[in-house]
């Protein structure tokens, strides 16, 4: 494993520190909460700090402003409230309709809370496919929408029109296509990937405008505001906190103690 620092930035950087990846393996090796847990989030937030922070009056699909959560000050009580919150949850009401990779049968849980627009969130992509390339039957991933729409305004937008095109089985392409395009979100994009899909785009077009499209970001938008998530990208692996977009390699090593902990 490299010496090198992980190249994570944060809009509010001034104060991160850089972390080696060599210590990635003492982060994960000390103090886990409940086996896993409250040290890796005290370690991932001081020292990597690769997010989007939402303002606390974000709103909600139907534009109506919905506070985003603040989370609690303390990093270790914010990862007791996640557990207390996915212990309190179904299985089956966690991952509920939203779309997913790697096997639906794996005994660990992977959330990534997402906005289009965050950079980061794009950066994690990539993090992503290399985790699962290597997890892929270790791991059920699901997506969430965490669009942060009053600082990026094309989040809402294009998560309705992936929602959209999932109806067609095409979310994976589109989610995709969406980060591969990012600095071109807009209305012109949506109907160009669409296109490229082969998308009927008057069941597109229906619906992402559909109040179905509408409740299913918000029941996302709701259980990120029950675990008091306010920057995206969020990642929870079963019951583990893991705020920002971390390398494939810690997620891997996270695995390991989550699996370790069953």
């Amino acid at each position: 494993m490299s010496d090198s620092s992980p190249k994570i930035p944060a809009e509010q950087s001034s104060n991160s520190a850089k972390a080696k990846a060599t210590n990635w393996p003492l982060w994960l090796g000390i103090g886990f909460f409940g086996a896993v847990g409250a040290a890796l989030l005290i370690s991932l937030t001081t020292s990597l700090g690769g997010n989007s922070t939402a303002p606390l009056d974000a709103e909600a699909p139907t534009a109506t402003p919905t506070p985003v959560a603040a989370p609690p000050a303390n990093q270790e009580a914010h990862q007791v409230l996640v557990t207390e919150v996915v212990d309190d949850l179904s299985r089956e009401i966690l991952v509920g309709d939203s779309p997913t990779l790697g096997n639906p049968d794996a005994t660990v849980v992977l959330l990534k809370f997402s906005d289009y627009q965050c950079g980061f969130c794009n950066q994690a992509t990539g993090h992503i496919d290399e985790f699962l390339a290597e997890h892929d039957n270790d791991v059920l991933f699901v997506l969430k929408n965490f669009p942060l729409t009053n600082i990026h305004p094309e989040a809402l937008p294009a998560a309705l029109a992936s929602w959209a095109a999932g109806q067609q089985g095409q979310f994976w392409a589109y989610h995709d296509a969406l980060f591969e395009n990012q600095p071109n979100l807009g209305e012109g994009l949506y109907l160009r990937i669409a296109r490229d899909l082969d998308l009927d785009l008057d069941q597109f077009n229906s619906d992402r405008a559909s109040e179905d499209a509408k409740k299913a970001v918000a029941r996302d938008l709701a259980l990120a505001q029950e675990l008091q998530l306010s920057s995206t990208p969020t990642f929870i692996m079963n019951d583990v906190l893991i705020p920002g977009a971390v390398p494939a390699d810690f997620l891997s090593e996270a695995l390991v103690r989550v699996q370790a902990a069953q």
